[in-house]
């Protein structure tokens, strides 16, 4: 059977890691304790449960319907209504399990240091643990039902239309399927294989401890994340942005042989998981159940790593502007104009809205909908984790975390993880239970699709060329984040995963040395090194969290701005129906292969075309933005 039906644990992750993007800038507005902060800037839990006794009713529940499933073991062949019963009573047990799980998940999410939560957490965790042992049996009894036989049945069964999708994909995937023993003894290690990225959250949040600095004005700060991304993004100062970046850079560093354990585990337990499932390699593993063809994953490292001039004449500009004798990484962010305009939450929220117009009033009404209703968790408080996020609860709505902060750059946060939020709001409403959940291959499209309708509306409707230096620095610094860097990550990511196949030994000198090296292709000598340079490793969640998820902000990427081209460009007729097949795959969830879908909407990412259109894109915008700075030094 299709692991999409089965694996319990595997779907809470995915559903919280489908719509996530994890930024590292956290909030400027902050509050002493949750508390302070008004209801309106925070979740509303009550839209899951009313409370605790409700949360109780439904975990005991799933006990009930695991039973119920139990009964039908050895029975699944014999009739198609069997096997839509089961499948019934398993879809109940999913919907209460996104409940369950995302009730406690998404309170501990702001209060991590709340031991009661996480002990909630870890009692749910167990329970899907149990859940994993004891359906074991589902996969290989149903993938001896011939496929003549299961057609047969998804024709003349109505009950089983919905999982049409999924049933008759398992036999592609058969091969991966093993005995009943075999899955059930895979099934007892769901929880030790999750540990690794429990610790990196625990050593990274929780348990981390950051370091005091004296800057140039004697002002003293900690230097957590978010005040890190102020300081290197708002301080003119060079060397305050460095004292920034190398206390909180030697934070990690001193954990660097703790990060390499943990990473190595998780690594490790990625090739166990792929040779037990017949796979070649980790990332057939992780390819193969949406149909991605390696040659993807592949052709993009390699396309991007040989076009990386964009990025250096990018930093040659900045270091020129900046006047800046050598330029570090830590100079990246810095305005290259005296433009720091704050973008209030509210004014953030007006203009963002404004911008989706295009994609018709309905999308737009929908949006505002999710900004009013308790969908969002705005400010920073602490305890509450860093980044940002919008993940699904089916049948009830989207969940969306922000630290927002009032700069340009979190604006765009939000109609990034605005674009997830209406994406999983279309996918749920027009989609059954069993084909909503869409794949990690497109989910970035319609967040980054977002970005590109804010960024060109506000450019239209600015008048301060200053404002608009920044907005192209945005753009250009959405590409280098979202395209090139991501791309880089999955180079990372394939070859350490590449050299623990081959047997490999993996520690801290190994990572930062494979670290270094992709960098200097990346970079070569356009930034200076420093003692911190090649550590980044240590503190990418991805990594630790959702392998082989990064190289899909790319992908994503190079889609949404073909989709955005076919539905901005050309005349009202092509425009109207290329709108119609965006929002269709919006609508679509994961009703077919992820290729497929992108296929249908008028994207073919096999095409090398479709990856040099962003990397030309790129180089466009940092002649664009020399020239307007041109502009603004002749005034």
């Amino acid at each position: 059977m299709n692991t999409k039906l089965r694996s319990i644990g595997r779907i809470f992750t995915l559903a919280l890691l489908i719509s996530c993007t994890v930024w590292q800038a956290t909030a400027q507005v902050s509050y002493q304790s949750r508390e302070e902060i008004p209801a309106k800037y925070k979740w509303n839990f009550s839209d899951i449960y009313e409370n605790w006794e409700a949360w109780d009713a439904d975990f005991k529940a799933i006990s009930v319907d695991m039973e119920k499933i139990q009964g039908f073991k050895g029975k699944l062949g014999e009739s198609s209504d069997n096997l839509a019963e089961m499948l019934k009573i398993q879809e109940d047990l999913m919907k209460k399990a996104y409940k369950v799980y995302q009730f406690v998940s998404f309170q501990s999410t702001v209060d991590q240091k709340n031991m009661d939560l996480m002990a909630k957490l870890q009692q749910v965790q167990l329970l899907f643990a149990q859940f994993g042992v004891a359906t074991a049996w589902i996969s290989p009894e149903m993938i001896q039902i011939p496929e003549a036989t299961m057609k047969e049945w998804v024709v003349s069964n109505p009950a089983l239309k919905d999982h049409k999708f999924d049933l008759m994909d398992m036999y592609r995937l058969q091969k991966h399927v093993l005995s009943e023993e075999m899955e059930q003894l895979l099934s007892y290690y769901s929880q030790v294989t999750g540990t690794a990225g429990k610790v990196f959250t625990a050593l990274s949040t929780a348990d981390i401890e950051f370091q005091e600095v004296e800057l140039s004005d004697g002002k003293k700060v900690k230097v957590t994340p978010g005040v890190y991304s102020q300081i290197v993004t708002n301080n003119l100062n060079q060397e305050d942005r460095k004292k920034a970046y190398e206390a909180l850079y030697d934070v990690y560093y001193k954990n660097k042989n703790t990060y390499a354990a943990i990473y190595n585990g998780i690594v490790q337990a990625n090739w166990a998981g792929a040779r037990a499932k017949k796979y070649e390699s980790c990332l057939d593993a992780r390819l193969e159940g949406n149909n991605i063809p390696k040659d993807v994953y592949l052709n993009l490292i390699k396309t991007v790593k040989e076009n990386t001039a964009p990025i250096r004449k990018y930093i040659e500009l900045r270091k020129k502007v900046l006047g800046l004798e050598k330029y570090y990484g830590f100079d990246g962010s810095i305005s290259l104009t005296d433009y720091s305009k704050n973008y209030p939450y509210e004014d953030a929220v007006e203009v963002v809205t404004e911008s989706v117009l295009p994609l018709g009033k309905e999308y737009q009404a929908k949006l505002k909908k999710a900004t009013e209703s308790g969908w969002l968790d705005v400010y920073e408080n602490p305890g509450k984790r860093s980044g940002a996020f919008s993940a699904g609860v089916y049948g009830v709505h989207p969940y969306m975390l922000l630290n927002y902060d009032e700069t340009l750059d979190y604006v765009f946060t939000l109609a990034h993880e605005l674009g997830h939020t209406m994406h999983t709001t279309l996918s749920n409403e027009n989609q059954p239970f069993a084909t909503h959940r869409y794949t990690i291959f497109v989910a970035e499209v319609a967040s980054t699709f977002n970005e590109r309708l804010l960024l060109d509306h506000m450019m239209e409707n600015t008048k301060d060329p200053n404002e608009r230096i920044a907005l192209l620095t945005q753009a250009i610094e959405g590409i280098i984040g979202t395209f090139y860097a991501q791309t880089m990550f999955a180079d990372y990511e394939y070859q350490v995963h590449s050299m623990v196949e081959q047997g490999k030994p993996v520690n801290a000198e190994i990572l930062t040395n494979v670290w270094g090296g992709i960098a200097n292709e990346y970079y070569g000598d356009a930034t200076e090194k420093t003692k911190y340079s090649n550590y980044p490793w240590t503190r990418i969640p991805h990594f630790y969290n959702s392998p082989f998820y990064v190289y899909q902000y790319a992908t994503c990427f190079a889609s949404s701005a073909k989709l955005y081209k076919d539905v901005m460009q050309g005349d009202k007729k092509d425009r109207q129906a290329a709108l119609e097949r965006y929002l269709t795959l919006l609508k679509s969830g994961g009703n077919d292969f992820p290729m497929e879908q992108l296929k249908k909407a008028g994207v073919d990412l096999s095409k090398p075309e479709t990856i040099m259109a962003v990397i030309n894109q790129l180089d466009e915008l940092v002649d664009q933005l020399a020239a307007e700075l041109e502009k603004v030094k002749k005034s």
